[in-house]
């Protein structure tokens, strides 16, 4: 890390915890930047999930099945 990404963060954490909170906010906002073609993309899937569950070519499972890890 650079000279200045230190000094920044040492003056960051002196502040009050809610401040150094909404800094870390904006600085995580400024990296999620909206990106049309992978919306475009997830969109695109999302459709073809759904086209495929209706048309029966895809099961619906429950929730907790999805999320469940081996």
């Amino acid at each position: 890390m650079s000279n200045a990404a230190n000094i920044l963060i040492d003056q960051a954490l002196e502040l009050p915890a809610l401040e150094r909170a909404a800094v870390a906010e904006q600085i995580l906002l400024s990296l999620d930047k909206p990106d049309a073609e992978l919306d475009a993309i997830w969109a695109s899937e999302a459709e073809s999930r759904l086209s495929a569950y209706k048309s029966g070519r895809e099961p619906a499972i429950a929730l907790s099945d999805a999320f469940k890890t081996s």
